[in-house]
């Protein structure tokens, strides 16, 4: 019997990662495998690819491929044989998505021109606004273009998100053709030493020849170095059709896959790829203006597969924590001078990688184990009011914190006195912890013993071996 899907609950394909483990876990707990383990296996794979939405024709050929491969005597007769068809499946996987991500194709010579279009309501506005923010970061100097003269105030949210973003838009109003406005823009650009266009296209509900036609000529006349089609991934098979449609009457060269953090199944990033040959190069994983991804389908897959994908979690905190500041930090810590000032950096720059459980999702392992845990980030933000509730002095000199002082500073912090008691507990501990490690390297590099820990700690354990 397969395994009744679980409902509720969000997060990327979690429905598909907990079929796919549970069938995994079955083919594991064998010694050696035949072939009715491996077509059971792969039973379950289908069954679970299937109500994960991905497109029907796409998930016969992908078990066809994997069967073709996963019942040959060299993985059959292998010493782990369960794990070689864990690995055939993540290599499929892989090249069902593309094989390797794909960037912007960026011209020659500047200004790089990107067209993006799609259906109504399917973030086309939000996602050029986030995609500005994204080449921002890496140095360029984008513009944005308002070409949806059609939907009250679209050009007026684009402004709205362009202010945000720190990022300028190019607006002639509605009573303007979307075609010259996007040619206007393309001079306008060359003025202002603008690198990257990107002209944000009027959707319908549905796909119409009118629509198509605009589009149509919109490329004819300002010939976009890329063509993206923005696709609502709650939408299942039909961001399937969509796609399909798009890329027979316009031509696409790729697509932007948003609200994939919203979908438990996520079919649509799974079957876009093999049926319109044109790659996912972009993923929405939220609402803020810096919740765009590059596509992956190595790491895709990897979580997928309840792998992990440590790549991610290492470039999020990257874009967040200057080297030589994360360098002080390390010191600090190994020398018991970290101080409540430098937890509080700690704590901000972690929020601002994105939801904690998501991150904790991205460590190999802690995904499954997370599945039925809410993590409460109201628990941050109180740790967050206790420390901005202590004075500047307080902060850098935790050992002066007495009684009266943590009275203070759970009234101010509007929390109970046993929670500031907690967190100076705990934070005391930590940097006693950090200090005896920092005593270990010293240690370590003259080449003594290390010290026993209470309760054997490290220097037990290291002492076995």
């Amino acid at each position: 019997m397969p395994t009744p899907p679980r409902r509720g609950g969000s997060g990327l394909f979690e429905s598909l990662q907990e079929r796919l483990q549970e069938a995994f876990k079955r083919l594991r707990g064998k010694g050696k495998l035949t072939e009715s383990d491996v077509n059971e296996a792969l039973r379950e794979v289908r069954l679970a690819l299937l109500e994960a939405d991905v497109n029907f024709k796409v998930v016969k050929s992908f078990i066809s491929r994997v069967k073709e491969r996963a019942v040959g005597q060299e993985v059959l007769e292998t010493l782990n044989p369960a794990q070689m068809v864990i690995k055939i499946v993540y290599e499929e996987l892989v090249a069902l998505m593309g094989g390797q991500g794909v960037g912007l194709n960026m011209a020659d010579r500047p200004p790089t021109i990107v067209m993006l279009c799609g259906l109504q309501g399917s973030g086309k506005t939000t996602h050029a606004a986030k995609l500005a923010v994204k080449l921002k970061k890496e140095g360029k100097r984008p513009l944005l273009v308002a070409a949806d003269v059609y939907r009250p105030a679209a050009i007026k949210q684009l402004q709205v998100l362009g202010e945000q973003a720190g990022v300028p838009v190019y607006a002639e109003g509605d009573q303007v053709s979307p075609v010259d406005i996007a040619q206007h823009a393309v001079e306008y650009a060359a003025q202002e030493r603008r690198d990257v266009i990107i002209i944000d296209t009027a959707g319908r509900l549905t796909i119409d020849e009118e629509l198509m036609e605009e589009l149509k000529q919109i490329k004819a006349r300002v010939k976009p170095h890329d063509t993206l089609l923005v696709i609502d991934a709650m939408i299942g098979q039909d961001a399937v059709t969509t796609a399909e449609h798009f890329h027979e009457k316009l031509g696409i060269d790729g697509v932007i896959l948003t609200k994939l953090d919203g979908d438990t199944r996520g079919g649509a990033a799974l079957s876009v790829r093999e049926v319109t040959g044109r790659p996912i190069k972009f993923v929405g994983v939220g609402e803020k203006l810096d919740a765009l991804e590059p596509f992956h389908p190595d790491r895709m897959a990897s979580r997928i597969l309840g792998m992990g994908d440590v790549l991610t979690l290492i470039e999020k905190a990257q874009e967040q924590v200057d080297r030589k500041q994360a360098e002080e930090m390390a010191r600090k810590m190994l020398k018991a001078e970290f101080d409540f000032e430098d937890f509080l950096e700690q704590l901000r720059a972690m929020q601002r990688m994105g939801p904690l459980q998501e991150l904790l999702k991205m460590l190999p392992g802690v995904g499954a184990q997370l599945k039925d845990i809410n993590v409460d980030e109201k628990e941050l933000k109180h740790i967050e009011a206790i420390i901005l509730s202590m004075t500047p002095k307080e902060r850098r000199n935790p050992d002066i914190i007495n009684v009266r002082r943590r009275e203070r500073i759970a009234r101010g912090s509007g929390r109970p006195i046993a929670e500031v008691h907690r967190l100076i507990k705990q934070f005391e501990q930590a940097r006693k912890l950090m200090k005896q490690l920092g005593g270990m390297e010293k240690m370590l590099k003259r080449g003594g013993k290390l010290p026993r820990l209470p309760g054997g700690g490290f220097g037990g354990l290291w002492g076995r071996r």
